[in-house]
């Protein structure tokens, strides 16, 4: 049985939530490290250069921006537009490639 691609969209919608849950351990840590003292908001700031480090950033930015925008999708699609399969198709195919020229913008930001 092949899935359809809003049921991909809805799947990955979910993934991309329980992946921010869980990154929301490195957001917290670099929040306590930037409050913490200026020593340690300027360790942060050292190691913040480190490209591991700016590739988990970009990984939940990424993560953020695919679920912020299936979320809008799905609010939109609350109000009555887009809930045939037709609209639901054309949702799905702006809410990727919005996330594909933002991640990619974001990727540059960072880098």
């Amino acid at each position: 049985m092949r899935l359809p691609i809003t049921a991909w969209a809805s799947i990955t919608h979910r993934a991309s939530g329980v992946f921010l849950f869980v990154g929301m351990a490195v957001l917290l840590w670099a929040l306590d490290a930037s409050l913490a003292s200026p020593e340690s908001f300027a360790a942060l700031q050292e190691s913040l250069d480190n490209p591991l480090l700016k590739l988990v950033i970009w990984a939940l930015m990424s993560g953020l921006i695919y679920h912020s925008l299936a979320g809008v999708k799905h609010l939109v699609m609350d109000f009555g537009i887009g809930e045939t399969m037709a609209g639901g198709i054309l949702g799905v195919r702006i809410v990727v490639a919005l996330s594909a020229v933002l991640i990619l913008l974001a990727g540059i930001w960072i880098w």
